[in-house]
């Protein structure tokens, strides 16, 4: 796994997999660290203990959507609290099972069942850290991004196609919805953009994909 620094407070993290690479990202605040994503089981997050080991600091995890290789390692992840949209618990329950059947050959180390906790409809604000969590359908109907007002990073899940090549992501929402995702990201302050399988981009990549659809 790669380790990349971000901006002032923020380290992502890369795990190739053969034909795609899955990102995890961690922001360091002041009153909590955020995780996003858990990736494919407890060797995802590995790394992610080593990080944070030594820091006392309270972690919220976050599940940007339902899809297998970002929920996998939840029932490893650090801390005590895990957060989504309102849609993800559900869909992770009825999904589960099949997921873990049919792509169990990338499962890293065990996984567990292990739902949000705490979940939100439009918009949940941690206003200490600036932290700000928006539901973004378009990929899925619980797609939610996370946007780091400090450092000025919007991290998107997989509303960005999984390689430079391939911007567009698949959609499972209207595509007049994944519209008003992109016009809502395009009125948001933020510099860099990630997501959960690209590289680091500028926001000029909006215009890039909006002009695939």
């Amino acid at each position: 796994m790669f380790k990349t620094p971000v901006m002032r407070r923020g380290t992502l993290f890369t795990s190739p997999q053969e034909g795609w690479d899955l990102n995890l990202y961690l922001i360091r605040g002041r009153r909590f660290h955020y995780l996003i994503d858990t990736g494919l089981g407890s060797g995802s997050m590995e790394v992610i203990h080593r990080e944070l080991r030594g820091d006392d600091t309270p972690v919220i995890v976050i599940n940007t959507h339902y899809h297998w290789d970002h929920i996998w390692g939840n029932a490893s992840a650090p801390g005590g609290l895990i957060v989504s949209h309102k849609l993800c618990p559900g869909l992770i329950e009825r999904n589960w099972s099949a997921m873990l059947e049919a792509k169990s050959g990338y499962r890293q180390g065990e996984t567990a069942l292990r739902l949000p906790d705490l979940v939100f409809d439009r918009e949940l604000y941690f206003a200490e850290d600036g932290i700000r969590l928006l539901h973004t359908p378009g990929h899925t109907e619980d797609s939610i991004s996370v946007l780091d007002e400090q450092d000025r990073v919007l991290f998107a899940g997989d509303n960005l196609g999984d390689t430079p090549e391939e911007l567009l992501p698949s959609l499972a929402a209207p595509k007049e919805t994944y519209l008003d995702t992109l016009s809502l990201y395009e009125r948001l302050p933020f510099d860099l953009l990630l997501s959960g399988h690209n590289r680091i981009f500028d926001r000029s990549v909006l215009s890039r994909v909006r002009s695939l659809l």
